[in-house]
């Protein structure tokens, strides 16, 4: 029996990568993924089979990958990030369903966590994530999930933020937000995270409104608690309220 493994490489450079991830692809015969991705990894397993798809040709590359299972190889299917946080694992899975081949998830880390840790600890206590994309989700969802996120007071990391194509939204989700939120909120992004042009940003909320920032950058909204703390932005988990 063939075996796909759907990797999540993290968010850059290898050091990034989990040893369970590394494993994975040294174990494949083939590994299969967008061009930007295998670009990161192609000098690291030059003897390997790497096939490419470009973006968007999501549902092209878990055929492929699972064609190549098929006949008994081992397979990578490889992803930025985690594979399973808007990621191929999901759609690789419903591609495969009631095929004869043995399918393993490989988690990594995704950009909420590894751009939180560049900020500081933004999402230490109760947060959730939202993509601001509607490629394959209704806008009107992504404005309840927002609404419903800024009534629960979670913390937020934002994917997606902005494209050519979506160059207002992050405008446009700051808008929501404000409905419920102060303008004083603390906020941040980062850009390019786990790369050498790695940066990053602290404002308000009402400053975020009006940044630039594409696809490559994540955004990070502070719940009411959240606070800048020596140039670090942090959420409290709560425990100096109980000495």
């Amino acid at each position: 029996m063939g075996r796909i493994y759907v990797v999540g490489l993290g968010p850059g450079k290898e050091e990034y990568m989990t040893y369970e991830a590394a494993k994975a692809l040294e174990e494949s015969d083939v590994i299969i993924g967008y061009t930007v991705y295998i670009d990161l990894i192609k000098d690291r397993y030059q003897g390997k089979e790497l096939l490419t798809t470009g973006m968007r040709q999501e549902k092209a590359r878990c055929s492929l990958c699972l064609s190549k299972a098929l006949e008994g190889k081992t397979v990578s299917l490889v992803c930025s990030g985690d594979s399973g946080v808007y990621g191929m694992a999901s759609l690789m899975l419903e591609i495969a369903e009631g095929e004869e081949v043995d399918i393993k998830v490989i988690s990594g880390i995704t950009a909420a966590l590894s751009g939180g840790a560049v900020l500081g600890a933004p999402l230490s206590h109760d947060f959730c994530v939202i993509s601001l994309s509607d490629h394959l989700t209704p806008w009107e969802l992504i404005e309840k999930r927002l609404r419903c996120a800024a009534m629960g007071d979670f913390a937020m990391a934002i994917y997606n933020p902005s494209s050519k194509m979506r160059k207002d939204y992050l405008k446009r989700a700051c808008d929501i937000l404000l409905e419920v939120i102060e303008k004083e909120r603390v906020c941040g992004f980062v850009r390019n995270i786990g790369r050498d042009d790695e940066s990053y940003c602290l404002c308000t909320l009402e400053e975020l409104k009006d940044k630039q920032v594409d696809m490559f950058t994540t955004v990070f909204i502070g719940n009411s608690t959240t606070k800048v703390i020596d140039g670090r932005l942090v959420t409290p988990r709560g425990y100096l309220k109980n000495d």
